[in-house]
């Protein structure tokens, strides 16, 4: 016989069953994503492409410009491995009226030499000596490296890798030291390896020429939020005390074209009253991937989606070797009520549209990806589902020409930077 309390014990079970029972999330594509879906049908666009929304990088563009041209103004560098096309580039520079731009990978830096042959170019990250080689050997063109290019220098020993390569080539390397304001991914500190490379410099003045410090805060983005202004300062205070070494001990190679460069996408907003750098990088915020939802960059825009087109769409849908296992589940969530199949997938990336479309565990694939919904999501074969990425540098490289849209028009397609 069932006890007053077993009773009562199973009564909450399935009160709580009840309550914990998953409700409809799906939801068809809203209006934004409606008409891309649209034209991109339209156009018989048959593979996953990489859609770029030109009205909100506009937007984009102009919130940096606006914060490089408060007091004191800055200049601004755009980071090509987070824009990584050439048009792409060209538009983001055009519009911001800068030629400054940050390269993190010699075949980029190769190519924009040639397309962008006025450039200002700062290398993102120390390549090696081999790399520099090949740049020289294989460089022609207007662009004139002994002022136009700045190499990137966090150690002593790779100091003099590149003095000795400028002395055997009869060179002149302009070398910018990287600075470590508390990320300790490498570079300099004030402290005696920061003055050995300067005197080094200072007494080789026929083949390097010193040309400013880089220093990257990137950290800051990672670490709780109560700790950012704290750590702010201390990032500030050991640029500050590198920048006091070189104008107290190092006046002969200061110059007013020197290049102090700071910050990112995450953190450049940290500086717009600051006169201790001059110059400030960014270029993921310029497309706005999940992982630069901040509240430092709230007033950014996403601009930048992968479409996956839907090859195969099941009603219902199956667990391999568990199959009497399809009707229970379903009839505990209605989000697994039907299967949709993306054209590729496993990437970088979250679904953004349809709302309630969700990756099937058993599914996860590079060829196929599986993904589960509701009957609220309303896909058809041949439409589109749309993700956002996680970030830009690397994922908008895996599409081939990026597909630039401007309201719900392809305005144009955009070629890639060759890896």
């Amino acid at each position: 016989m069932l006890s007053r309390r077993s009773f009562i014990i199973g009564g909450a079970g399935l009160a709580s069953a009840f309550l914990l029972k998953p409700s409809d999330a799906g939801k068809p594509h809203g209006e934004y994503f409606s008409k891309i879906n649209t034209v991109l049908k339209q156009h018989k666009i048959d593979v996953p492409v990489l859609v770029i929304d030109l009205d909100r990088l506009d937007h984009n563009i102009d919130k940096v410009v606006g914060s490089v041209n408060r007091l004191p103004k800055k200049v601004y560098r755009i980071v090509t491995k987070s824009v990584p096309s050439p048009e792409l580039v060209k538009y983001i520079a055009d519009r911001a009226e800068t030629n400054a731009l940050m390269v993190f990978h010699r075949p980029f830096l190769q190519e924009m030499s040639k397309i962008m042959p006025k450039s200002d170019i700062l290398l993102g990250k120390p390549m090696p000596i081999s790399a520099v080689e090949k740049f020289y050997k294989e460089h022609s063109g207007e662009f004139q490296p002994e002022q136009q290019l700045q190499w990137l220098i966090d150690t002593n020993e790779r100091l003099n890798q590149y003095l000795q390569f400028a002395k055997n080539k009869n060179l002149v390397l302009q070398v910018n030291l990287e600075l470590d304001v508390g990320l300790h991914r490498g570079g300099f500190e004030a402290n005696e390896q920061l003055r050995k490379a300067l005197s080094l410099i200072e007494s080789n003045p026929k083949h390097l020429v010193f040309s400013g410090f880089m220093g990257y805060d990137a950290h800051l983005m990672g670490i709780p939020s109560f700790l950012v202004d704290s750590e702010l300062v201390k990032v500030k205070e050991r640029y500050a005390s590198c920048l006091s070494m070189l104008n107290n001990d190092f006046s002969s190679l200061v110059h007013d074209k020197l290049c102090f460069n700071g910050a990112g996408s995450p953190t450049f907003r940290y500086y717009q009253a600051s006169e201790m750098i001059n110059e400030i990088s960014a270029g993921s915020c310029l497309m706005k991937p999940s992982h630069y939802d901040l509240p430092v960059l709230e007033d950014f825009l996403e601009s930048a989606y992968i479409a996956s087109p839907v090859l195969k769409r099941l009603e219902g849908g199956n667990l391999p070797a568990f199959e009497w296992t399809g009707p229970i589940i379903r009839k505990w969530d209605v989000n697994q009520s039907q299967t949709y199949f993306g054209y590729s997938g496993n990437w970088l990336a979250d679904v953004e549209s349809p709302k309630g479309l969700v990756p099937h565990f058993a599914y996860t694939s590079s060829n196929q990806q599986g993904y589960n919904a509701s009957n609220g999501v309303n896909l058809q074969v041949d439409d589109f589902i749309f993700l956002r990425p996680q970030q830009s540098e690397a994922v908008l490289l895996q599409f081939g020409d990026l597909i630039m849209v401007r309201g719900s028009q392809i305005e144009s397609n955009w070629s890639i930077l060759t890896v």
